[in-house]
Order: C-alpha cells, then sequence, then structure tokens
C-alpha cells in the first residue's frame, strides 16, 4: 500500500499535472483500472463457456487480413485459462491503480484507457506482421497492456522493488532490463505459446506513450536512476 500512495503522489505532484480529485465514480473501489478488470473478466468467462465466441475474439491472421481488424482489440481480454487471466489481472490491478493517476489529464479523462487498449493494439502489431501469412498463428491475452502499465510504472520509481513470485525482491529497473533481454531470447528461441514479442512491445510502448504525454517524467527517471539511495 505504501508505494502505490508513493506513485500515486509522483504522478499527481512531482510531474504538476492536474491534481487528481476523488471522486465517487475514481474511488479506489471503481476506478478506470477496476473497470479494465471486471470487463476482462466478464469476457474471459463468457469466452470460456462459448467457443464461438472464443473463436471469434482470439487473434487469428487470416480473420484480420478478411477485415476483422477488431481483433487486435479484443484479443486482449480473452486468456487460456483461470491462471493467464488471473496473473494478468492480479499484476494490472496494483500497478494500474498505481499510475492511472498521471494519465486523468488526458483525453476527458479516459487516458488510462486509451493508452491500455492502444498498448494491446500496438503490441500486437509486429507479431501479425510476422505471422500474417500464418493460419496456424493464435494470439490471446492482456499482457501487452499489462506490461505497458508495469513499465510505465517503472518509469516513475525505477528503484521500487517488484517482488518476483510474490516473494523475491528486484529493483524495478533490474526487473526491466532482464525481462526485456529474456524477451528477445525467447522470442528467437520459439518453441512457446507465449507471445514474448507482444511483452516487449507492450513494454516499450508503456515508455514511450508515457514520456510523450508527460515529458517531465525523463528527468525524473534519469535523477530517480542516477540516485538509488533517495
Amino acid at each position: 500500500l505504501f508505494f502505490i500512495q508513493l506513485i500515486w503522489y509522483l504522478s499527481t505532484t512531482l510531474y504538476n499535472t492536474a491534481p487528481y480529485q476523488a471522486r465517487p465514480k475514481d474511488s479506489p473501489l471503481f476506478n478506470h483500472t477496476t473497470l479494465i478488470i471486471i470487463i476482462t473478466v466478464i469476457v474471459s468467462l463468457l469466452a470460456w463457456q462459448n467457443k464461438t465466441l472464443f473463436n471469434r475474439l482470439i487473434f487469428y491472421p487470416p480473420a484480420v487480413n478478411n477485415g476483422q481488424w477488431d481483433r487486435f482489440v479484443t484479443h486482449g481480454f480473452i486468456h487460456a485459462d483461470a491462471m493467464h487471466l488471473l496473473f494478468n489481472m492480479f499484476t494490472l490491478y496494483f500497478f494500474g491503480r498505481a499510475i492511472e493517476g498521471l494519465y486523468q489529464s488526458f483525453l476527458f479523462g479516459y487516458g488510462f484507457v486509451v493508452f491500455y487498449v492502444l498498448a494491446i493494439v500496438i503490441a500486437m502489431v509486429p507479431s501479425y506482421l510476422k505471422n500474417k501469412k500464418s493460419a496456424s498463428y493464435l494470439s490471446l491475452g492482456a499482457s501487452g497492456g499489462v506490461s505497458a502499465v508495469l513499465f510505465a510504472f517503472i518509469l516513475l520509481a525505477p528503484w521500487e522493488k517488484i517482488y518476483l513470485f510474490a516473494i523475491i525482491p528486484i529493483p524495478a529497473i533490474v526487473f526491466a532490463v532482464a525481462y526485456v533481454a529474456y524477451s528477445i531470447y525467447a522470442d528467437k528461441r520459439g518453441g512457446s505459446n507465449i507471445n514474448h514479442m507482444a511483452h516487449m512491445w507492450g513494454g516499450a510502448f508503456g515508455v514511450i506513450a508515457t514520456i510523450i504525454l508527460e515529458p517531465r517524467v525523463l528527468p525524473h527517471f534519469l535523477n530517480a536512476l542516477l540516485s538509488p539511495g533517495l
């Protein structure tokens, strides 16, 4: 809870963005992060019960080539199984709530929602270009959007501890370097159903988009990076 309060302070004070004013619809029990999670859980549950719906929402290049461009978005709201869903939503819940306030002043208050959905779309583009002629390629899950949120958090607090497997404390910036290196390695190695490329590009989008929206994030990140003890 402390680190969430700390990042909330950073996002609303250090950057001189419009202070986040708590309103009933934006209370901790009902913010945009929570709304995204509710929608994702409902859609995933419905898709598990309806194979036709599941097949319509999953990312499938031949269908996209036939004009079903909405799959760039819909694949991010279904998951392979309960563990896949739980891991992504658990990560989104903690890191999304921590950084959401930074985006509230954009796009009539819906900046975070747009940021998240765009991350899902952009993260899938490289995979689509690589597999656009493949009739066997399938992809699903919110990992692109969740990676964007995670890496945006790292910009705000590079030395904050991230607990790997909820046990091992790792500085956020160290985790980011290891995450990117492993994603590149795993993508080149292949042989996995995990879309490592989407993880990597989602994270890159999170960093770039956040800096574009609030350029003062970059000097803050560099100062924080060079002052780990502060």
